[in-house]
C-alpha cells in the first residue's frame, strides 16, 4: 500500500509541476506578445514622426523655395509675429556668450522703446532660448570635430536684382530654427498615433487618427507655413499632456509621481505659448466634471490637481512672475477645484448623490467667479481684459478699437462655412459625431446599470453610518473627459476660427474610437476592420486631393519693397533711430535692422495695446498736430506708413479709418491722416523714403 500511495503522490506532484510550467509558459507568452505589440507601436510611431517631419519641411520648402533665399530674404519671409519671435533666437545666437544672450533678452530696450523689459517674462521665449542654446552647442561641437554645417552658393535672382549668397544646412540659423519646429510637430503626430491606439485599444484606431489628421492637414495645423508661431512649439506638449491625463483617468492612478509628470509637461506647454492657460482651463473644467460625476476618486483627482498646480506655480516663477497666469480663469478654476477637495468631508455628509453633485457644482462655479474677481481686484491687472471684450463683441453690439483690430482679422472671426464643409467632405466630422453618439449611449447605459447596482447595494448595506455615502468609481473616465474636451474645443472653434487648430486634431483623435471593441462590441473583429478600411478609403477620396493641393502649392518668396526699406534703414539711419508703424512691419524692422521700435505684434499686454493705439492714430482722421503729439509721447523719430493699412478692409467697417470712427466721431467725414500726410506733411513730418508700398516720414522738431 505504501508504494502505491507514493506513486499516487508522485503523480499528483507531476501534474502540479506541469500546471505551474504551463502557467509560466503562458505568462512568458503574454509578456512576449505585449513586448511585440509595444515594439510595433513604437516603430510605427517613429515612422510616422519621421514622415510627418519630412512632409512639413517639403511643404515649407515648396511654398518659399527657402533653400535658395539669402539670409535677409529668409528673415523677411518671417512676417509679423514670426519675425518677432525669430529676432530673439537671432539675439541669443549672435551674443558673445550664452549668458550675454540671456542678459540681452531679459533687459531689452529695443522692443518697446524707451522702456526696458524682460522679454522672457512677456513673450514666452523659452523655445528660442532652448533652440538658441542647442544651436550654439551644435556649432561649437561641429567646429571642434571639423564637421561642415552648411553649403553656400550664389543665386542669380534675375529681373535686374543683385545676386545673393544662399546657404543650406543646419549651420544656417533659419534652417536650424525651423527644423526644431518641424521635428517637434513630427513627433506630435507620432504621439497622436499612440494616443489613438491607447484610447481605442487598437492599432487601427491610431492609424485612423493619423489618416484623419493628414486628410485634414490644412485644417489641423499651420506649422508648415508659420513655424515660429507659439503654437508650433506649445501644442505638441499639450497633446502629450492630454495623453498622460487620459492614462491617469483610465487607470485610476493615485501615485504622485504622475503629478510631477503632468507638472513637467505643463511647464513646457506654458513656457512656450501664452494661450496655454485657456487650453488648460478647458481641461480643468472637463476633469473636474469627471470627478463630480464620480468617474474618479478624490485621490486620482488630487494627482491631477497637484500636477496642474505644480505646473502653474513653476511657470509663474520661470516667467519671472507673469501676473497674467495668476489672474487667469485657469488659476481661479484650479483654486476652486481645490476647494472641492478640502470641502469633501462636508459634501459627503449628504445622503443623496444628486444633492452632493449640485452642492459641489455650485461651489465650484461660484468659487471660480468669486476668486477670479478677487484676484483681479487684488493685482489690478488689465492685460487679459481684451479677451472678455472680444467674447462680448461676439454676442452683443459692443465694439471698441482693440476688439475691432481682433475681430476684423479673419482668424478671429467665427468659423467659416468652408472649414465645416471640408471636414464634412473628408468624413472626419460625421465620423466623430457618430463616435460621440455611440460613446454617449455607452455611458448612458453604464450610468443606468451603475444606478441600479448602487441602489441595490445601498438597500442591502447595514454597516454604513448615518451620514455616509457609498462612492464607487465608474469605468470609462477617459471617455467622459475626451467627450467634454471635444465639446469645449468645438465651442472655441465656432467662436474663433483660429482655435480650430485645437478642434480638428481632437476630431481626428475622437474618431479613433470607431475602432474600439469596448464601444462597438458587436460583430467580429474582421468585419469591423473591414468596415473601418472602407471608411478610410472613403475619407481618402477627398483627403488625398487635399494633400495634393498642399503639395502643389509651389512658390518663391520675394518682397523687394520690404527689402528696399530694410536696406535703406540700415544704410541711412543711425543705430539708435526709433521707428513706429504697423505691427507686422515693426517685427521685420526689429529683426532685420536691430533698430528700436515702440510697438510690435504681441498684442496681449495692456500697455502695448495703448502704445499701438497711439501709433495707429496716423491711420485716423485726427489733425496731424495731434498725431505728431501722440508719436512724440513715445519718442518716435520715424513713422512707416503703408497704403494697405490706410485703405484696405477685409470687410465693411474694418479699414483703420473706419475703426477710428468708433472713437473719433467728431472727425467722421474727414480725410485720413495717412492720406493727408503724403500731400501736405505740414511742419510736423518730412518724407525721407518711399517706394510703391512704404512711405517713411521723419518727425521734425517742434
Amino acid at each position: 500500500m505504501a508504494p502505491n500511495n507514493r506513486q499516487r503522490k508522485t503523480g499528483k506532484s507531476s501534474r502540479s509541476i506541469t500546471n505551474v510550467e504551463k502557467r509560466k509558459d503562458s505568462h512568458y507568452a503574454l509578456m512576449i506578445s505585449q513586448f511585440m505589440y509595444i515594439s510595433l507601436c513604437m516603430v510605427l510611431a517613429g515612422a510616422i514622426t519621421i514622415s510627418h517631419r519630412t512632409f512639413l519641411a517639403t511643404l515649407f520648402e515648396n511654398d518659399r523655395h527657402f533653400s535658395h533665399l539669402s539670409t535677409l530674404e529668409r528673415e523677411l519671409a518671417f512676417r509679423t509675429e514670426m519675425g518677432f519671435y525669430f529676432s530673439y533666437f537671432k539675439t541669443i545666437i549672435s551674443a558673445e556668450s550664452v549668458y550675454d544672450g540671456l542678459f540681452q533678452v531679459m533687459n531689452d530696450n529695443i522692443t518697446e522703446y524707451p522702456s526696458t523689459i524682460n522679454t522672457l517674462k512677456r513673450f514666452n521665449l523659452y523655445p528660442e532660448l532652448i533652440v538658441g542654446w542647442a544651436y550654439r552647442i551644435y556649432i561649437s561641437t561641429s567646429d571642434f570635430l571639423g564637421h561642415r554645417t552648411k553649403i553656400c552658393w550664389t543665386v542669380n535672382r534675375g529681373e535686374g536684382l543683385s545676386p545673393v549668397q544662399s546657404c543650406e544646412g543646419l549651420g544656417e540659423p533659419a534652417y536650424f530654427y525651423v527644423e526644431a519646429a518641424f521635428l517637434l510637430n513630427g513627433l506630435m503626430l507620432g504621439i497622436f498615433f499612440l494616443f489613438g491606439t491607447f484610447l481605442s485599444k487598437s492599432i487601427f484606431g491610431g492609424l485612423i487618427t493619423v489618416a484623419c489628421f493628414m486628410f485634414n492637414h490644412g485644417e489641423a495645423t499651420r506649422v508648415m507655413w508659420t513655424p515660429p508661431l507659439r503654437e508650433s512649439f506649445g501644442y505638441p506638449f499639450f497633446v502629450l499632456h492630454m495623453f498622460v491625463v487620459s492614462y491617469i483617468l483610465r487607470n485610476k492612478i493615485t501615485s504622485y509621481l504622475f503629478a510631477l509628470l503632468i507638472g513637467d509637461i505643463q511647464i513646457c506647454f506654458m513656457l512656450s505659448w501664452q494661450f496655454a492657460q485657456f487650453a488648460l482651463l478647458t481641461q480643468t473644467l472637463a476633469v473636474t466634471a469627471v470627478y463630480l460625476l464620480q468617474y474618479i476618486s478624490i485621490e486620482t483627482f488630487k494627482v491631477f490637481l497637484k500636477g496642474q498646480t505644480v505646473g502653474l506655480l513653476s511657470s509663474f516663477v520661470l516667467l519671472f512672475g507673469n501676473e497674467m497666469l495668476l489672474t487667469s480663469f485657469f488659476a481661479s478654476t484650479l483654486l476652486a477645484a481645490w476647494v472641492l477637495v478640502v470641502g469633501n468631508p462636508f459634501f459627503t455628509r449628504f445622503k443623496n448623490q444628486l444633492a452632493i453633485f449640485f452642492w459641489q457644482s455650485g461651489t465650484f462655479v461660484i468659487g471660480t467667479l468669486v476668486l477670479k474677481l478677487f484676484i483681479g481686484k487684488m493685482l489690478i491687472l488689465e492685460d487679459d481684459a481684451h479677451i472678455g471684450e472680444i467674447l462680448k463683441s461676439k454676442f452683443t453690439s459692443f465694439k471698441n478699437f482693440h476688439t475691432m483690430l481682433y475681430t476684423c482679422a479673419k482668424e478671429f472671426d467665427f468659423i467659416e462655412q468652408e472649414t465645416i464643409w471640408k471636414l464634412l467632405q473628408t468624413l472626419v466630422l460625421p465620423s466623430a459625431v457618430f463616435a460621440f453618439v455611440a460613446v454617449a449611449f455607452h455611458l448612458l447605459r453604464n450610468e443606468i446599470q451603475f444606478f441600479k447596482e448602487s441602489k441595490g447595494t445601498s438597500s442591502e448595506s447595514t454597516t454604513q453610518t448615518k451620514h455616509s455615502v457609498v462612492q464607487k468609481e465608474k469605468e470609462d473616465a477617459e471617455l467622459v473627459y475626451h467627450s467634454l474636451q471635444l465639446l469645449a474645443f468645438t465651442a472655441m472653434a465656432l467662436l474663433i476660427m483660429r482655435l480650430k487648430l485645437f478642434w480638428t486634431p481632437h476630431l481626428c483623435l475622437y474618431t479613433s474610437l470607431l475602432a474600439s471593441k469596448h464601444i462597438f462590441p458587436f460583430g467580429s473583429k474582421e468585419k469591423n476592420y473591414a468596415l473601418l478600411a472602407v471608411l478610410v478609403a472613403c475619407m481618402a477620396w477627398t483627403g488625398v486631393d487635399n494633400l495634393q493641393v498642399q503639395l502643389g502649392r509651389v512658390g518663391e518668396f520675394s518682397n523687394i519693397p520690404m527689402e528696399e526699406l530694410v536696406e535703406w534703414i540700415k544704410a541711412k539711419t543711425p543705430q539708435d533711430a526709433v521707428f513706429a508703424g504697423a505691427m507686422p512691419t515693426m517685427a521685420t524692422v526689429k529683426l532685420c535692422t536691430l533698430r528700436p521700435i515702440v510697438n510690435h505684434p504681441h498684442y496681449e499686454d495692456a500697455g502695448l495695446r495703448e502704445r499701438t493705439k497711439l501709433v495707429y492714430s496716423i491711420y485716423s482722421r485726427k489733425p496731424l498736430s495731434q498725431v505728431k503729439a501722440n508719436l512724440d509721447k513715445l519718442g518716435v523719430q520715424y513713422i512707416i506708413i503703408e497704403d494697405m493699412w490706410c485703405s484696405y478692409k477685409a470687410k465693411t467697417g474694418c479699414s483703420l479709418p473706419e475703426i477710428w470712427d468708433l472713437e473719433d466721431k467728431q472727425y467722421q467725414g474727414s480725410q485720413a491722416a495717412c492720406h493727408r500726410i503724403k500731400k501736405n506733411p505740414e511742419s510736423y513730418f518730412q518724407l525721407v523714403f518711399k517706394n510703391n508700398i512704404y512711405h517713411v516720414f521723419q518727425l521734425l522738431s517742434s
